[in-house]
């Protein structure tokens, strides 16, 4: 899986799509360290033991590197900045029921802004699943060479 670049300083605006998902009664905001156990077990339920490592790393970081977006007090997404690797987005997930109402793109720019906000120019998407969605949503570009990248050698 490739790695993609995108440049931070050529963000889109987000301030509508922000109030879009508010709208729909979610909320997004950063976990907070009291809630590293729940957030973990959210994704360890719903995506994968090494996303809920990721997660649990994010937590530790001041600030926070972990968004989430709830709804009723349930978390339904996450996106994760500065894990794996410094400058890198991910992972970030959104379950089934909250898919195509625009939460990962909203997500995926909190993360990137925050990035941004750290001073970074480019961040890097790391280990791409859905290489189109980040073309189409922040202008992502394939990094050449990136395949395995920083993801080889991993551990079962």
């Amino acid at each position: 899986m490739i790695d993609m670049l995108v440049r931070l300083y050529d963000l889109p605006e987000s301030a509508s799509m922000f109030d879009k998902i508010r709208e729909q009664g979610i909320t997004l905001r950063r976990a907070r360290a009291f809630e590293k156990h729940t957030v973990a077990a959210f994704a360890r339920q719903h995506f994968s033991e090494k996303w809920a490592s990721e997660i649990e790393v994010a937590i530790t970081r001041q600030p926070v590197s972990c968004w989430i977006a709830t709804r009723n007090k349930e978390i339904i997404g996450f996106s994760c900045y500065e894990t794996t690797q410094r400058g890198f987005f991910g992972p970030t997930g959104v379950i089934e029921a909250a898919r195509g109402t625009g939460l990962g793109k909203a997500l995926l720019f909190k993360a990137l802004e925050s990035l941004r906000d750290m001073g970074y120019a480019y961040g890097i998407i790391g280990g791409v699943g859905p290489r189109e969605f980040y073309e189409k949503n922040c202008g992502a570009i394939e990094i050449p060479g990136s395949d395995p990248g920083v993801y080889s050698d991993i551990l079962p």
